[in-house]
This record gives C-alpha cells, sequence and structure tokens, in this order.
C-alpha cells in the first residue's frame, strides 16, 4: 500500500462533510417519491419521515456509486489510488446533478401559475402540520442526538493519538475497522476480508467502506465512524417513532417505544436480585458488578441490550430503510383490514379478490425494492427481517402485487452483489428448530422466551385480545422474524440468529408502549388506534369527542390504579435492560478499554511496504496497530472469520504449522501453497495454544522489520 496519512488538513475534513451533504441533497431529491403528496397523517410531522429518508437513501446510493467507480479504476485501469477517482467523479457528478434539478425546479416555479406555487407552499408547510407536537417532537429528537452521540463516542474515540475502544464493543469493532482501513489506507478491491485475506468477502461490508471512505476524505477514524452511525440510529428512532404514533395515534406511544427499545426486558435482573437478597450481599454486587447478567446461553454476551446497537452499528442503517418500507407498506395493510368483511370472508377476499392484489403504487414499490436490495450488503440480517415482516403483511393487505415486485426486486439485486463478491453459496440455510433454548421442544421454547424476555413476547397473547383486526396483522407481520430465528439456520453461528429476534422486539416494543399508555390514561381498548388509521374519516372534533368518552364515567380511584400498574408495567418491562445498560457504562469506562496507538511505525510500515496481493500471517489477532493497517491477514482471529462463513479450522491449522515445524522444505511448501507472501513473529506469542517458535522462519526468509524493542519482527516470504 502507497496511501498512509496521518495528519488532515482542515480542507481535506471539509471533504467528508461535504459528502455527507451531498448525501443527503440526493437523498431528498430520489426519496421525494417515497415520502411527499402522501394522504395527509392528522396531527404528524412528515419532517421526521423525510429526515432520515432523505438520509437513507443518499448515504446508499452516493456511497454504491463511488465503491463501483472506484472497483473500475481499482481492477480495470489498475491504479493505485482508486477511491480519488471515485469520489471525484461521484460527488462532482452528484453535485452537477442536484444543481441541474435545482435550475429545473426553479424554471418550472417561474414559468409556472400561481396556483402551482400554492401547491409547493401547502407541501411545504406540511412538513410541519403540527406546531405544538413539533416543538417536542424537536426537544425529544435534540436530546435522543446527545444521548446517541455522547454513547457512540463513550465506547470508541481518539485522544492523543490513542485508540480507545470498550470492553463490549471491541470484539466487534476489530474486523470494522480493519476493514475501514483496508479502504482508507489501502486499495482493496476486489473487496476481501482482512481477518481472512486472499479469499472473497462474505461479510456485509458497504457500512465500513463508507466509513473507511469518510476517513480517506479527511475525518478522523472515531469521527468518520461514528457521525454516520449516529446519524443512521437516530435516522431508525425517527422512523421507530413515527410508526408508533401511526399505530397507537398518541406522542406517549412513540415516547414510550423509544425508552423500551434502549431497555429490554428480561427475568435476569428479577432472578438475579432475588439471588443475591438470598446471599446478603445485593448492593455490594450491583455496585462491583462489570458483566452481563443473563441465565439462557449467551444472554451474558449482551447479545439483548442496548450494547447490540453500540458494536453493530450498520445494523441501524439497515433498519432504517426496513422501517421506511414499513411504514411506506402500512397504506397497503390498512386498505386491507379497513374493509367491512369479517372472519372467514374477509380473509378469503384477501387472497381472491381483485383489490387483494391490484397494484396500488408499483412505482414506490419498484423504488423500495431497489433501496432493500442495496442494503444487502450493508446489513443483510435487516433486510431478510424486513422482508419476514413485509411478507406478514401482505398477507392481510390490498395490493399484493406491490409486496412481490418489491420482494422480487431486492432478492434480485441482493443476488447479483452475492454473486459479484461471494465464490460459491452465500449461505447454508437448514431447518435448526429452538435457536439457544436447552430444550428443543414447545415448552422449551416458551421457558426461554420468558427467562430471556419475562412477560414481553408470551405477554402479546394477552394483548390481542385487547386489539382490533389492524393492530393483530401488524403484530403478526412483527413475529415473522423472531419466528424465523427458531426455525432456521443461515450461518454457522446459531447466535447470530439473535437479530432477527432483536428486529422484532424494535416492532412490538409499539404494542406495550400502547398498553403503558393505555393504562396510563386510563383505557386499555384500542380505539385510538382505530382512529389513527390512515384514509378513516375523522375529524379533530371526533378524537377530542373519542377523548371525552374514553375518560368519561372513570373514578379517580381507578385513574390512580390505572397510572400504578403503568408505571409498574413500564419498570417489569425495562428493569433489566436498564441494569445492562448500567454495565455498559461500567464495562466502557476507564480503565476497561483496549488501546491502539494510531501513529505507530508498525502501522506506517506495513502500510506504506505491503502491496495489496500480499497477505500476511500473523498470530491470532483481534485489533492492534497491524489490523490497523488494513493489510490482509492470514488468519486473523479465527471466530471473527468463522461465524463470516470462513473456514478457518483449515487456516489455522497451516498456521500452526508454519510457526511450530522444524522442516525448511514443509516451511517453504506451506507458505507457498498458502500465497502468504510475509509472516510475523512476536515474542511469546501463541497460535491455537500452540507456541510460535522463530527459529526456522528465520533461518529460511530474509528479516525485513523489526520494531524497536524488538518485539516483533516481520519476514518476507517472496523475492
Amino acid at each position: 500500500m502507497t496511501i498512509f496519512k496521518v495528519e488532515r488538513a482542515q480542507g481535506e475534513i471539509m471533504l467528508g462533510i461535504i459528502y455527507l451533504i451531498l448525501a443527503g441533497m440526493l437523498g431528498y431529491e430520489v426519496s421525494k417519491m417515497l415520502t411527499e403528496e402522501r394522504r395527509s397523517v392528522p396531527g404528524v410531522n412528515r419532517i421526521w419521515l423525510i429526515l432520515p429518508a432523505s438520509f437513507g437513501a443518499g448515504i446508499l446510493l452516493l456511497t454504491w456509486t463511488v465503491y463501483i467507480i472506484s472497483w473500475f479504476f481499482s481492477v480495470v485501469g489498475k491504479v493505485t489510488n482508486p477511491l480519488l477517482y471515485g469520489n471525484a467523479i461521484a460527488m462532482t457528478g452528484t453535485a452537477l446533478l442536484l444543481i441541474l434539478t435545482a435550475v429545473r425546479s426553479h424554471k418550472r416555479t417561474a414559468a409556472g401559475s400561481e396556483e402551482s406555487k400554492k401547491i409547493r407552499t401547502k407541501t411545504t408547510e406540511k412538513l410541519i402540520s403540527n406546531k405544538k407536537t413539533f416543538k417536542r417532537e424537536a426537544i425529544l429528537f435534540g436530546l435522543l442526538a446527545v444521548f446517541i452521540t455522547y454513547m457512540m463516542f463513550y465506547v470508541f474515540y481518539i485522544k492523543d493519538g490513542i485508540l480507545y475502544s470498550g470492553l463490549t464493543v471491541y470484539g466487534d469493532y476489530a474486523p470494522h475497522t480493519a476493514m475501514m482501513r483496508s479502504f482508507s489506507f489501502g486499495n482493496n478491491f476486489p473487496t476481501q476480508y482482512p481477518h481472512y485475506g486472499g479469499a472473497d468477502v462474505k461479510y456485509h461490508f458497504m457500512f465500513q467502506f463508507l466509513s473507511g471512505n469518510l476517513e480517506y476524505l479527511g475525518l478522523r477514524m472515531d469521527f468518520a465512524y461514528n457521525i454516520v452511525s449516529v446519524a443512521s440510529l437516530l435516522g431508525f428512532l425517527m422512523l421507530l417513532y413515527q410508526l408508533a404514533l401511526r399505530i397507537t395515534g398518541k406522542m406517549c406511544g412513540g415516547v414510550v417505544t423509544l425508552f423500551l427499545f434502549f431497555f429490554r426486558s428480561g427475568m435476569a435482573f428479577f432472578r438475579f436480585a432475588w439471588e443475591h437478597i438470598q446471599a446478603g450481599d445485593l448492593l455490594e454486587t450491583l455496585s462491583e458488578n462489570t458483566t452481563f447478567i443473563g441465565y439462557t446461553a449467551n444472554e451474558n454476551w449482551g447479545l439483548w441490550n442496548f450494547n447490540v446497537y453500540l458494536n453493530q452499528k450498520h445494523l441501524a442503517f439497515g433498519l432504517l430503510l426496513v422501517t421506511l418500507a414499513l411504514y411506506l407498506f402500512m397504506d397497503w395493510l390498512e386498505a386491507g383490514t379497513a374493509h367491512k368483511e369479517k372472519g372467514f370472508l374477509w380473509m378469503k377476499n384477501r387472497i381472491f379478490s381483485k383489490e387483494g392484489w391490484k397494484s396500488r403504487n408499483l412505482e414506490q414499490a419498484l423504488l423500495m425494492g431497489l433501496f432493500l436490495g442495496l442494503c444487502a450488503f450493508w446489513n443483510g440480517a435487516a433486510v431478510i427481517g424486513g422482508l419476514l415482516i413485509l411478507c406478514g403483511f401482505a398477507v392481510f393487505s390490498d395490493g399484493k402485487i406491490d409486496y412481490a415486485v418489491t420482494a422480487a426486486v431486492t432478492i434480485l439485486f441482493s443476488w447479483l452483489q452475492t454473486k459479484i463478491f461471494i465464490s460459491g453459496s452465500a449461505m447454508s440455510p437448514q431447518i435448526y428448530l429452538g435457536f439457544l433454548a436447552e430444550e428443543k421442544t414447545v415448552l422449551g421454547v416458551i421457558k426461554y422466551l420468558f427467562w430471556m424476555s419475562g412477560i414481553f413476547f408470551l405477554g402479546l397473547a394477552v394483548l390481542v385480545w385487547f386489539m382490533r383486526r389492524r393492530e393483530r396483522t401488524i403484530l403478526m407481520g412483527f413475529l415473522f422474524p423472531t419466528i424465523f430465528a427458531f426455525v432456521l439456520l443461515m450461518t454457522p453461528d446459531i447466535n447470530v440468529n439473535h437479530k432477527y429476534i432483536m428486529i422484532s422486539y424494535a416492532f412490538l416494543a409499539i404494542f406495550w408502549a400502547w398498553s403503558v399508555c393505555s393504562l396510563w390514561s386510563g383505557s386499555l381498548r384500542s380505539d385510538t388506534m382505530e382512529i389513527a388509521v390512515i384514509g378513516a374519516e375523522t375529524t379533530g372534533e371526533q378524537r377530542i369527542d373519542a377523548k371525552k368518552l374514553n375518560k368519561s364515567g372513570k373514578s379517580k380511584a381507578l385513574r390512580i390504579t390505572g397510572k400504578i400498574l403503568a408505571v409498574v408495567l413500564a419498570l417489569c418491562l425495562s428493569i433489566t435492560g436498564i441494569y445492562d445498560f448500567v454495565v455498559i457504562i461500567k464495562d466502557n469506562g476507564p480503565g476497561r478499554r483496549v488501546t491502539v496507538n494510531m501513529n505507530s511505525d508498525l502501522t506506517k510500515w506495513l502500510a506504506e511496504n505491503l502491496e495489496k496481493n500480499d497477505l500476511l500471517l500473523t498470530p491470532e489477532y483481534s485489533m492492534n496497530e497491524v489490523t490497523m493497517s488494513g493489510e490482509m491477514l492470514y488468519c486473523g482471529w479465527p471466530y471473527y472469520a468463522w461465524s463470516a462463513g470462513y473456514d478457518t479450522n483449515y487456516r489455522a491449522a497451516q498456521a500452526v504449522t508454519i510457526y511450530t515445524t522444524t522442516d525448511s522444505e514443509e516451511l517453504k511448501n506451506v507458505v507457498k501453497q498458502e500465497k502468504i507472501t510475509h509472516i510475523l513473529f512476536e515474542e511469546g506469542s501463541e497460535f491455537e495454544q500452540q507456541q510460535c517458535v522463530e527459529d526456522m522462519i528465520a533461518a529460511t526468509y530474509e528479516k525485513v522489520y523489526e520494531t524497536e524493542d524488538g518485539r516483533i519482527r516481520i519476514y518476507k516470504t517472496s523475492e
């Protein structure tokens, strides 16, 4: 590699900011078809729909454009700095396109009638249809932005040339930062997986490409990674709030949904507390404990809490686009559930009637399919989860042709990407019943869900009796990813299926938020939900009357009881997550962070002296000065590559042979066979619990680098 940057000039940093601005402006123009000229929802401020849609669509399209152009210049043009051409062409082209669009729009408005100007003014006004609510929402999202920004930089930041990564997240950041550096410092086209170099890339990497490209454009790594992470999570939560508001008809429903998103439900805290109450050391244990608690398989990894969104930052970006799709397809679902037929006749008409299949908006379906399809290598689990929910929606919706078109386009673009990036099969789906439940039976799964999530999943069987047809069908769709997680295995690591349950959890929280708000207001019935249906013939006066009816006849005692129950329910649903959050703060605080010297001479030497086709054998490294060079490792930390679908057992065996053999010919044969160009030896290192030995390596190959402290030496195996 020949690209290595430490100092960033102010002008360079601006390029990264300009990139993000261009992406947002491009996304606004492209997503207009999805976010404008929609039927007005009383009291809903569309600005919170438009902002995340613009960010998601713009980042998706501009980043893919940069990647494709850079790939072409690297693979076909054989240039050593392809991102220079990719960014220059894509950003210039986007700027010109935006200028032309603005000029055309201005001319059209200037030459148009007064009526066209009135329409434009009316459209602008609809961005904020309820100013009172907008002020509250602006405060809510402002506080949310501050909180998310604080948390992202709390677990991952650079200070005085040292990178600090918290203990609960660094394991995931290790392959992500290596992938980022393979683009910002190198020429990773065609793209390889840095912890398993010399092969294809099976892991969705485009979010890391975006972050690496922003670092290339001048942003410091922590800013490049965290800015897009904050915007992705904030955008997803804006849309989740909008979806909750649409389903429940209450701002309270949206706010509580966000609260439950951050603080999960579970029985872990109650069981943990009871055990330590009996032991008499509860307060001491709570204050000293720095690990996640849990009594189900791997729950103590933090599989179910907010830590997932801190270490899997690309998940939020995928869910942003998925939630946009769900919000838009709510029109189709609400049309299907609004029919007057009941029971079997209603269900029969959803399958066999003309309305059940006739396209309602083919253009939107095509565009949404394109967005979801292009998102496959940003976060594949989010796309699969989104398609599963849409499948659940489609069963009860009108306009099934549009669902089919969206799914077909999504699958087509996903398939094309897998054929380009992956050699062989992308996934190996197989039936695997029971997920992580100890007992792979129906009763075992029920017990698992209870201990893992408390009343969250099982309690939905009670809530459904208080819902109307619309809400029941929505709930059914939201459950599809969870059902999928307990039935199918897509990768070698069953733990990865937890993402599908997390996706269901985020959306199902809407119904528990509705329950809490309904108890607080004194009515556990979905009247407000019914009023919120898009297209329902309700007026502002009817809404006020409904609220009056809701409160009439309620005694003060019952209202107080309802509020108490609401608080108790909210605590039961969140206390485990609240304690998990305390652990996140503790376990990523001072003294509990992995550090990497970002100005390392070793990093610099590797970046400047190894080329794109070189392959470096190292001990089982996770995240350190070597991985920060962005070089391709023969076999880094094995779990990363294994969980992504690579055969790490084979390479680990070859690595052990190289590091332990006493036969020079065997060493040469294995190194040549595996196309390893450099071998790194570190004093006291091991591979697969076997001590690494340098003698034969040093006797066979030329030493080309040694650190000042003599701890690390690098040998070149090729001429």
